[in-house]
């Protein structure tokens, strides 16, 4: 078979389900990670889904949860890649559960396809070594192995889980035995693992085709497979996504693919490769990839530094000043700012915590929330008031709906609105405003070719977002 009709054969399944907690502030659970410009001008999951584009593989499926649907096909959408189904988990249940779904839907189309199965939230920054290492592989899993892809290590990592290289396939060059998965060592223990050679980060990135890892899922974990056959048979169309049936999802056991089926298949096999990864799972991991000047810092945004060294501090907007500090990352958003040891970044998982515990929201959502639709960013709120600059897309139309609690102000600053309240519509330019009252039906669309941009003032007793009673809805969430 020549590489490009192999290339061809291959389906990536991007996996969309991770919130990136440890990059917080700028990642949170309603825009993770995945969404996010962190290594160039494209997201992590765009990068992702270009990187298989470019290496000519399948039309991809994404596996992501329904809060991210509208993310997901958007950022995919203004990356030209058009996803061959979207599937969306009502719930998490971790790594095998969701390949398993992509899997049961690949083996519709055929079952003898391979599975490129590739977390959305990594950086490769050498594509072409990734797009060879999955040819290399490729042979392989078409003869019934589960390759998994394993980076040779280029320090002592303790953050990362290893995989012992065994004897290389006769079969297959470039593919070696699994000789045994280790979990993620100390100090002293990576350090003797990058002394001896013969160990991989484990990537968690595979190869094999949708019907060998049923297989070998069904060995280990039947109840899995059936549970995921029963969630796709239940499964209904909605827009560009499918969503699959609630009650047979949640009955799957969470589990990972690792420790589902590669810690126990006979069949897993491991291509070394150094394709410049990194799963981004800490600041630190964004100061080792980036681009630093001449006293080892990595600055993003409006920073000046006098007497800094090795730091990575980063800023959206407000101007960022540091003097007479060391190793620090500071990362500030429009409402947050984190200052923290270098090194210590991957504490910030426990910050989080504390902040779910004592019933912050700033670990749920930036200030800025994005809707198929547009955008909303609230600007200030006190007692029965708060005020938002709204953005709506050319074409986008809000839903028709009411409020019991509130009113609602529209001043339009740019573009031109077209309002439809109770049994009327008419049109808003700029300068402008008009007045939704309370229990007023309504609507908002833009049917112009540049954004509109309006400032909303609600006033009531209740603001909150679920006082929003939906009648009409062209994204389907009535």
């Amino acid at each position: 078979m020549s590489t490009t009709s192999q290339s061809a054969n291959i389906h990536p399944v991007i996996l969309s389900g991770g919130a990136g907690m440890r990059l917080w502030p700028m990642s949170r659970r309603a825009y993770s990670k995945q969404f996010l410009p962190l290594h160039s001008d494209k997201t992590l999951i765009q990068e992702t889904a270009l990187r298989t584009k470019d290496a000519g593989f399948a039309e991809p499926i994404v596996v992501c949860n329904e809060e991210h649907r509208f993310l997901v096909a958007e950022q995919l959408r203004d990356a030209g890649v058009t996803p061959r189904a979207i599937l969306l988990e009502p719930i998490g249940r971790n790594t095998a559960p969701a390949v398993a779904v992509a899997a049961l839907r690949l083996c519709r189309i055929d079952e003898l396809a391979l599975m490129l199965v590739l977390p959305s939230d990594h950086i490769i920054t050498e594509p072409g070594h990734f797009a060879d290492a999955v040819n290399t592989a490729a042979p392989a899993a078409q003869d019934g192995g589960i390759a998994t892809f394993g980076i040779e290590p280029t320090r002592p990592e303790t953050e990362y889980g290893y995989i012992e290289q065994g004897r290389e396939l006769t079969s297959h060059a470039g593919c070696f035995q699994i000789a045994r998965f280790r979990e993620k060592p100390d100090a002293d223990t990576a350090e003797r693992f990058l002394a001896d050679g013969g160990f991989l980060w484990n990537s968690g990135m595979f190869l094999f085709s949708a019907k060998k890892f049923l297989e070998e899922l069904a060995k280990f974990h039947p109840a899995i497979v059936d549970h995921c056959r029963a969630a796709l048979d239940g499964a209904r169309e909605d827009l560009d996504f499918t969503r699959l049936d609630s009650a047979s999802f949640a009955e799957c056991e969470s589990i990972s693919i690792d420790n589902a089926v590669m810690e126990n298949t006979d069949a897993g096999i491991v291509v070394p490769a150094r394709m410049g990864w990194s799963d981004v799972g800490a600041w630190s991991a964004l100061w080792d990839l980036g681009e630093k000047e001449d006293n080892g810092n990595v600055l993003h945004g409006d920073v000046v530094v006098e007497n800094v060294q090795n730091s990575y501090i980063r800023t959206d907007k407000a101007l960022v000043a540091a003097v007479g500090v060391s190793d620090l990352v500071v990362v500030a958003t429009d409402d947050a700012v984190l200052v923290g040891r270098r090194n210590g970044s991957a504490d910030v998982k426990a910050l989080v915590r504390l902040l779910e515990k004592n019933n912050r929201q700033e670990h749920l959502v930036h200030s800025t929330v994005y809707r198929p639709w547009g955008s909303y960013q609230c600007i200030d709120s006190g007692s029965r008031f708060q005020v938002k600059q709204i953005v709506v897309k050319p074409g986008a139309k809000l839903s028709l709906q009411m409020h019991h609690h509130r009113a609602e102000h529209w001043i339009v600053v740019q573009g031109t609105a077209r309002v439809y309240r109770n049994d009327e519509a008419f049109l808003v330019t700029e300068n402008q405003s008009t007045y939704i009252p309370l229990g007023a039906t309504h609507s908002l669309e833009n049917p112009g070719k540049v954004p509109l941009r309006l400032i909303e003032v609600q006033s009531g007793p209740y603001l909150g977002e679920d006082d929003i009673v939906r009648l009409e809805d062209k994204y389907g969430r009535v």
